[in-house]
């Protein structure tokens, strides 16, 4: 695996942090993994305990031209330890083995918002009381394909129903098109009676790290509070309206007693994508082989002539409920590069007039100056 001391091995160190910490040796920092992000600041954690982290004044210009360069919940970090004041500044950030982002929230948005960094698997969590939202369990898929990491489906509260296999029966057709021959693995749970609980400790052996993501009331804090042995984190029962109450307000990594780590996230009951264009022909591998027989190559799938996809579903080979979802994510993604552009547009627009202020507040450019 590698050299590195327990402590590290403790909070995720593997074979990719190592390799992207050679850079590093040497240069007067150590390493460290942030576990939290707040108003004022990092929790980071290093072989030497936690520490209250802050930006380093140029990573902190990088991050706000680049919010992808921003530190985020799993990311390592090169840190300068100040033991005596509790504190440390954060120099840089790592490059990452995986990175689980979405559109930032805001209508007309153009950035990313990092979920979580360098986790191994996803579990995407579902109740098995609700009926399943086929098309927000494929933006999941998407977008915890696009990331790098395993999705697992944990199909939680298995003591309100009688069996599972009407929600079975309706995800497995999902699974077998998004993931084609890559299985995601499936486990039924119960918090009450225990059903499927021991099938979670392979997710949490060290030094893997997993996140959890899925809409408020789930269970995702039920399953961290077993993986924790204590009840540390809050839950809540689903509203009269059947939606879930917020009981995770921030995202955070947790060490847990058995040796791997998880991050636990705010319910997320939708994900803008973002940086998923190459996920979604991964996800509707089934829409994209059609696709390849369609009369022109930027075909939208909506109006135009000899589209192979739009008589596929004609003919009932493709669901239609599925080509719609498809259309709403790449138009999703259309949606978000043309943003981009606007932004990259204003960027270049601001920079051109901060230079130009200060061309006229320099008497030397006026010829004042001789």
């Amino acid at each position: 695996m590698s050299d590195a001391p327990d402590p590290l091995a403790r909070l995720g160190w593997d074979e990719h942090a190592a390799g992207a910490w050679a850079a590093h040796r040497g240069d007067g920092n150590l390493p460290g993994r942030v576990a939290a992000e707040h108003r004022g600041g990092y929790v980071v954690l290093a072989a030497a305990g936690e520490f209250r982290g802050e930006l380093a004044g140029r990573l902190r210009k990088a991050a706000a031209k680049d919010a992808m360069q921003k530190p985020a919940v799993g990311d390592w970090v090169a840190l300068d330890i100040h033991a005596a004041l509790g504190t440390a500044t954060i120099h840089t950030v790592l490059p990452r083995k995986t990175v689980l982002t979405r559109r930032a929230a805001g209508r007309g948005a153009a950035a990313p918002q990092i979920v979580a960094a360098d986790v191994d698997s996803v579990f995407i969590v579902h109740p098995l009381d609700q009926a399943p939202n086929l098309r927000r369990l494929e933006r999941y898929l998407a977008i915890t394909l696009a990331s790098g990491a395993a999705p697992v489906l944990a199909l939680t509260k298995a003591d309100l129903v009688e069996t599972a296999e009407p929600v079975l029966s309706a995800i497995r057709p999902l699974l077998a098109r998004v993931a084609g021959e890559r299985p995601v693995p499936i486990h039924v749970l119960s918090s009450v009676s225990g059903q499927g609980l021991d099938e979670l400790d392979a997710y949490i052996a060290r030094p893997q790290t997993t996140a959890l993501i899925g809409a408020s009331g789930v269970g995702k804090s039920t399953l961290i509070n077993r993986w924790l042995g204590e009840e540390r984190l809050l839950t809540g029962e689903l509203r009269d309206d059947g939606k879930g109450r917020h009981t995770t307000t921030h995202r955070e990594l947790l060490v847990l007693p058995r040796g791997g780590l998880v991050i636990d996230t705010p319910g997320m009951r939708e994900l803008g994508l973002w940086n998923a264009d190459e996920s979604v022909p991964e996800a509707f591998a089934d829409i994209a082989a059609v696709a390849e027989n369609c009369r022109f190559r930027d075909c939208t799938h909506a109006h135009e002539p000899g589209c192979a996809v739009v008589a596929a579903a004609a003919a009932g080979t493709i669901e239609p409920e599925r080509l719609d979802s498809y259309r709403k994510l790449v138009a999703e993604l259309a949606s978000l590069a043309k943003d981009r552009e606007t932004a990259a547009r204003n960027r270049a627009r601001k920079a051109d007039h901060r230079s130009l202020r200060a061309f006229y507040r320099d008497p030397r450019s006026r010829g004042q100056g001789d």
